[in-house]
């Protein structure tokens, strides 16, 4: 029997790995460590083929190796860079084999300005890539809309200035407003579910897409990639207002109009209604003048035939035209015997050829023709036999006669 010496010797000794599972057994079930959120910055960041991160966090005094699996890097926004400042979210646990513990993070952040504009131009580049922000995709606003559509917070004072300034410049158009959360990590879901609403049911001809001014942070929602292709794909046209005049955002590029303000928005949405009826009344005007002008050119028209010579004297008018017909007829007459003539003596020439060529001409210079019953010419003996009836045309009639032998010429008999 095989006795381990070692385990005589120090019975409660632990293998390593017996040891990092101890310790990871630990960690596991220690609640703060399953759900931590850890700033730092990414450095050592790599991609890996496999579709996971694996990165350093660090600050000024310490390091925490970190791993995040594909699942959840699929549903990143932007791609994390060294150097970018984040909030990363996930658990710590350890990991047996190396006898490290590690963060398994299911969530990064920007943490700070920086970082911010670097999701927000990876962003950019990206969809800016695809065509998303192309001008030939923009669709043209409504002139005069029914419904306008408002996508915000209901209680923030963006929803009162578009209510305001629509209602002022034009009260004929209803307005909808879909009540959004336009902050938090649940504000781009809301967003994208109001511009989806609105398409779905065909509920407006326009929509309004924003909310009032704030930081980088609070603004971001309209950065993210969801609310960006919620736009695009809209087939209402939209109106992107976030924040104020300085103030860009994802949104901004792709919707079909970006306004300045909320305001400016309100202002783009509807007409002015103070506008349009000066408008009309342009109109109105230019279509008088028009119809004035004509009246005045067709009155001078009339004006002056009443005063012509043919209306005052209509018979004179009358023998100016016989007058005119007789000279014509004068001219004519001359013409039309020439002419004539010319075509008398062409047909003459006419005849004169067919004539020549008219087989029974010959007629007339003493000849016959013989036709046989069924009125073809007799050309041959052969084509007749004693006791044919046969027809005999002469230059001034015919002859019926019996056809008593056939004989062939002397000539033909001796060269057969």
């Amino acid at each position: 029997m095989d006795i381990d010496v070692r385990d005589m010797r120090f019975p409660g000794a632990l293998t390593v790995s017996e040891l990092n599972q101890y310790i990871k057994d630990l960690i596991d079930v220690n609640p703060p460590l399953s759900d931590v959120y850890i700033k730092g910055e990414i450095s050592n960041f790599k991609a890996h083929s496999s579709g996971h991160f694996y990165f350093t966090l660090k600050d000024a005094q310490g390091a925490l190796r970190s791993v995040m699996f594909r699942s959840s890097a699929q549903k990143m926004t932007f791609m994390p860079e060294n150097g970018m400042k984040v909030i990363a979210h996930g658990r710590i646990s350890v990991f047996v084999r190396d006898g490290t513990y590690q963060l398994y993070a299911d969530s990064l952040d920007p943490d700070g300005v920086g970082a911010l504009y670097i999701a927000f131009e990876q962003l950019k580049r990206k969809l800016e890539s695809e065509g998303l922000f192309a001008q030939e995709k923009k669709k043209s606003l409504p002139k005069i809309p029914s419904v306008v559509g408002i996508v915000t917070s209901p209680t923030g004072a963006a929803v009162r200035d578009i209510i305001h300034i629509c209602r002022r410049r034009f009260p004929y158009a209803k307005l909808v407003l879909y009540p959004a959360l336009v902050q938090g990590p649940d504000a781009p879901a809301s967003i994208a579910a109001g511009i989806a609403y609105f398409n779905r049911a065909h509920a407006a001809d326009v929509l309004i897409v924003g909310r009032g001014g704030g930081s980088v942070e609070d603004l971001w929602a309209f950065n993210t990639e969801l609310v960006a292709r919620a736009v695009a794909a809209s087939e209402i046209p939209v109106i992107s207002a976030v924040g104020h005049e300085t103030d860009f955002t994802i949104c901004d590029f792709v919707a079909d109009r970006r306004a300045p303000t909320p305001s400016a928005a309100a202002e783009i949405a509807v007409p002015d209604t103070a506008e349009l009826k000066q408008k009309f009344l342009n109109i109105v005007s230019r279509e008088k003048a028009v119809l004035l002008q004509t009246l005045e050119r067709d009155r001078q028209r009339l004006l002056r035939s009443s005063t012509s010579r043919s209306l005052r004297s209509p018979m004179h008018t009358v023998e100016d035209r016989r007058m005119a017909v007789a000279s014509l007829a004068q001219r004519m007459d001359p013409a039309m015997g020439r002419e004539l003539e010319k075509r008398r003596g062409a047909l003459a020439a006419a005849g004169g050829a067919l004539g020549a060529l008219n087989p029974m001409s010959v007629l007339t210079r003493g000849f016959c023709a013989a036709f046989s019953g069924a009125g073809q010419l007799i050309k041959s003996v052969g084509q007749v036999a004693a006791g044919d009836e046969i027809t005999i045309q002469m230059t001034d009639g015919t002859a019926d006669a019996v056809v008593r032998s056939v004989r062939l010429s002397d000539t033909i008999a001796k060269g057969s």
